[in-house]
């Protein structure tokens, strides 16, 4: 008999204590999301949250940067605040003023071409660094180089035309991380070098196909590639297959392969 009301009592204390510990798993606040990209040791200071299409939050180190913020500033509810902002084009995937407008950006500098700087608010002038083809800035110890973004078959000229646009090549501590923007496969990117993780679109027909992608990719042979920005019109680009091609062309490349449409199939 004494065992069975041992038994009985620890089984109360054990109820008691999982009950008290409920309110305590719903009311933690909001945390940021974990990061996708898997970590090397040598880059194991950024982190980089894929939001959807070409918008991604990076963490290196302490700075926040935020790429091609749109979709309203709920999207990013999760994430710190930005310390540095980079936009690539003047497209709605890429530009939105109202999220811009939306965001805490009292720190942030925003890194853009001189299309998109003619469509901010005087207000955010003090902020803004303009960056032309070629053009580098430093900011948080974040060195961003634009790089040349357009497209190159003749059907699609006029969706990208060179100069307008940048890619950007950001570096810190020796890794380079390049995002390609609105580009097909063009020599500025087949001449990169040393470029550690690749964010390149590949979307039609705005952008390239995947072949194209996998080709300039094979080329200039970063150590990661992160297929991005690959819902074309009307159909989603086949990202394995760029990964097969890659593979196959260079196995050293290592494919990353993110959740960049939650709702909608590779």
């Amino acid at each position: 008999m004494k065992s069975f009301y041992t038994l009985r009592n620890s089984t109360a204390l054990l109820l008691v204590f999982f009950f008290m510990q409920q309110p305590l798993a719903y009311s933690q606040p909001k945390s940021t999301p974990r990061p996708e990209n898997p970590e090397t040791p040598d880059q194991a200071a950024l982190k980089i949250y894929p939001v959807a299409h070409a918008t991604a939050v990076l963490k290196w180190n302490e700075t926040i940067i935020y790429i091609d913020p749109v979709g309203g500033s709920e999207a990013f509810t999760t994430f710190p605040a930005p310390d540095l902002i980079l936009i690539t084009d003047i497209h709605g995937d890429h530009f939105s003023l109202e999220t811009l407008q939306g965001l805490n950006t009292q720190k942030a500098k925003i890194i853009v071409p001189n299309a998109v700087a003619e469509k901010l608010p005087a207000a955010f002038a003090p902020q803004i660094d303009v960056l032309d083809n070629g053009d580098s800035k430093t900011r948080y110890g974040i060195s961003v180089t634009a790089i040349p973004m357009y497209n190159l078959r003749p059907e699609a000229k006029a969706f990208h035309t060179p100069g307008r646009g940048n890619g950007y090549v950001l570096e810190h501590d020796g890794t380079r991380v390049y995002f390609s923007g609105d580009t097909e496969d063009i020599p500025e990117m087949r001449a990169l070098k040393d470029i550690d993780k690749a964010f390149v679109c590949m979307n039609l027909p705005y952008t390239m196909d995947v072949e194209s992608a996998a080709d300039a990719v094979i080329e200039f042979a970063p150590a990661e590639v992160y297929p991005y920005h690959y819902r074309g019109k009307p159909d989603v680009s086949d990202v394995g297959r760029f990964e097969t091609l890659v593979t196959r062309g260079d196995p050293d490349i290592r494919v990353i392969r993110l959740d960049w449409y939650p709702s909608e199939p590779y």
